[in-house]
């Protein structure tokens, strides 16, 4: 079952628990899902790494939401957005450990030759592609800039 089908399916399991963040939550994925799926050139598909993508985002998104929320004083609106953010990261994968990072890392450079901060690109370009979902862009950037100098 694809991601945009479990999502559909966890849809109704909301609804009959009448778990109203969940539901809520759920409904605004799938949203942003037949967004995708009818963009045009998307032919009417939606695919897991694309629905990854947009999960990502929306984990993001809530996040720097609640940040901001913080840093203004709501509380109660950051609660809210952080209960989004933790319905929608139980469909994402288990983000990689800092050494479980590191050693794939040390594998990739190894694997590409990378030998000093020039490569970084290099290294960059497979390390992006191969931790998709699994860890943060900027995470990878600054442990390859340290192992590289």
């Amino acid at each position: 079952m694809d991601l945009f089908d479990q999502v559909s399916n966890d849809i109704k399991e909301a609804m009959k628990a009448k778990d109203k963040v969940r539901l809520e939550t759920l409904r605004n994925v799938k949203k942003f899902f037949l967004e995708a799926k009818t963009a045009p050139g998307a032919n009417d598909t939606l695919t897991d790494e694309a629905a990854l993508k947009i999960m990502q985002k929306l984990v993001k998104q809530g996040k720097d939401s609640a940040q901001i929320y913080i840093a203004q004083g709501r509380q109660d609106l950051a609660d809210a957005e952080l209960a989004q953010v933790a319905v929608i990261e139980t469909y994402l994968p288990q983000p990689m450990s800092a050494e479980e990072l590191e050693a794939g890392l040390k594998a990739i450079m190894a694997q590409v030759g990378a030998t000093g901060p020039k490569d970084m690109g290099k290294v960059m370009g497979v390390a992006s592609k191969t931790f998709a979902g699994r860890a943060e862009g900027r995470a990878i950037s600054e442990t390859v800039k340290k192992l590289l100098a």
